[in-house]
């Protein structure tokens, strides 16, 4: 009998220590499933706040080289001089007034066109740091935490006018709280308890 009861207490302790070990696998099993997709939703926050900061580089330097007054005036200049140099020479080479105010009309628009060229192609390159914010925001779409997902929504919604940089901004900063909250280390249910006792 004494060795059926050794037995039975043999059993027992195996039992409660493999369900004790199945236990503490599982949670540190699930521990690091949990800190790797915190590492991965950091990268994809980090590639979204770069493509955002790229975007407004792009913008603010496509307004400082196209869309300022200054440069609006330059280009005026630089189309009335290459107008009164196509006519001028024009008459030089003994041109009428007619020849020469055409001359003139096509150095005229052939710097514009030139203008036109360059802004366009000034444009084109915001495409790039545009598209990388679309990437980025993919996986940050399907994230678990509702408050990123509202605030990648809200950020994709700012980058659209993307010259309104009040909005921009505020979208940017409750896009930074919402990771930070979803990547924040949650306390244990010990420190919760312990932390929400009175006293």
């Amino acid at each position: 009998m004494d060795k059926l009861i050794e037995l039975a207490s043999t059993l027992v302790s195996g039992a409660v220590i493999a369900v004790l070990v199945a236990w503490l696998t599982n949670r540190s099993r699930n521990r690091q499933e949990q800190q790797a997709e915190i590492g991965a939703l950091r990268v994809q926050a980090d590639a979204m706040t770069v493509a955002v900061m790229e975007l407004q580089g792009a913008a603010v330097a496509n307004r400082l080289l196209w869309e300022g007054p200054a440069e609006r005036g330059r280009t005026f200049l630089l189309t009335l001089l290459a107008f009164a140099g196509g006519a001028a020479r024009a008459r030089i080479a003994g041109g009428t007034d007619a020849q020469s105010g055409l001359v003139g009309f096509g150095r005229a628009a052939e710097l514009l066109s030139r203008e036109r060229v360059a802004s366009k192609q000034i444009v084109a390159a915001v495409r790039e740091p545009l598209t990388r914010a679309g990437t980025a925001a993919a996986p940050l779409m399907r994230c678990s935490d509702p408050a990123v997902v509202t605030a990648t929504e809200q950020l994709l919604t700012a980058l659209a006018a993307v010259e309104d940089t009040a909005r921009l901004g505020t979208a940017l900063e409750t896009f930074g709280r919402a990771i930070n909250a979803a990547t924040a280390p949650q306390q244990s249910w010990w420190t919760r308890r312990r932390d929400s006792r009175p006293g």
